[in-house]
């Protein structure tokens, strides 16, 4: 995926669930999100711009990984 903030998204359509890994390895869940809000989403020119601006704080999310804590 290019973008500098997104590493991975994924979509179930049976349960409308956008699931989001970040390059920094943490990956959340967003509930309930429209299928042309993923569609819109792979099409925006800034993934990170639309990501924040219509998923992040809309849609109700939960995370599945934490980012990797850095060893000393």
């Amino acid at each position: 995926m290019q973008s500098s903030s997104l590493a991975q998204v994924a979509y179930d359509p049976r349960r409308s669930i956008l699931q989001v890994e970040f390059r920094d390895g943490t990956t959340y869940q967003y509930a309930n999100v429209p299928v042309e809000t993923y569609q819109d989403l792979l099409q925006a020119d800034s993934k990170g711009a639309y990501f924040n601006r219509y998923v992040r704080s809309i849609f109700c999310h939960a995370p599945l990984r934490a980012a990797p804590v850095a060893s000393k």
